[in-house]
């Protein structure tokens, strides 16, 4: 068991935004698609924290990826505001809030994949930066072998889900984004993770 106190001020902030995103969502389908992983991968979290304590750093990235999720559902991705002002800031032609939501979904679980890694297994640097790379490469590749059933099962109402904007190349771009999230985070908060798991 332990004394760590569970997060409730990084969950208690994404379950304000999850409220709002839940409220008149653009497209309700694609809202429990998109927000599925926030809704029960956090409470899930708190109730197994008991057992398995997270790092303040894996804390904090697990909400900030809550809230991309969820501010994605409500808009879809393609529809976002924030994609717009990027868009238009940027003179890209296309909205890149998924491009954001892609490179989240490397850079966040590899630090989560990390600690898992680091902390049953004991593993040293150089094995948790292949195994955590790894890790979010395959995640990818699972999230778009399912975002491949949705376009087979739902045809063109997958088309929010998906969000590819007519971009053929939009499968290859989203692993990419997530295998350069991966390095980056752990290149950039490895040190700073590693101090943190000492302390557990």
């Amino acid at each position: 068991m332990s004394d760590t106190p569970r997060p409730w001020l990084p969950f208690g902030l994404v379950a304000l935004v999850a409220v709002w995103s839940f409220i008149a969502p653009h497209d309700p389908a694609t809202w429990w698609m998109e927000a599925l992983p926030a809704v029960v991968g956090l409470p899930l979290v708190l109730v197994l924290w008991p057992r398995f304590p997270w790092t303040r750093l894996a804390v904090w990235l697990m909400a900030v990826h809550a809230l991309i999720l969820l501010v994605g559902a409500h808009y879809t991705y393609a529809l976002t505001p924030l994609g717009f002002w990027l868009q238009e800031a940027f003179d890209l032609s296309r909205n890149h809030y998924d491009r954001l939501g892609h490179l989240a979904q490397g850079f966040i679980p590899a630090i989560l994949a990390r600690e898992v890694l680091g902390r049953r297994l004991r593993l040293g640097r150089g094995w948790l930066l292949f195994l955590s790379t790894c890790f979010c490469l395959a995640f990818s590749a699972l999230y778009e072998l399912i975002e491949w059933a949705a376009a087979l099962a739902l045809g063109e109402g997958a088309d929010a889900f998906l969000a590819t904007q007519g971009d053929p190349w939009d499968t290859q771009w989203d692993m990419f984004l997530a295998l350069t999230g991966a390095l980056a985070a752990q290149g950039l908060l490895g040190h700073l993770h590693d101090r943190q798991l000492a302390r557990m």
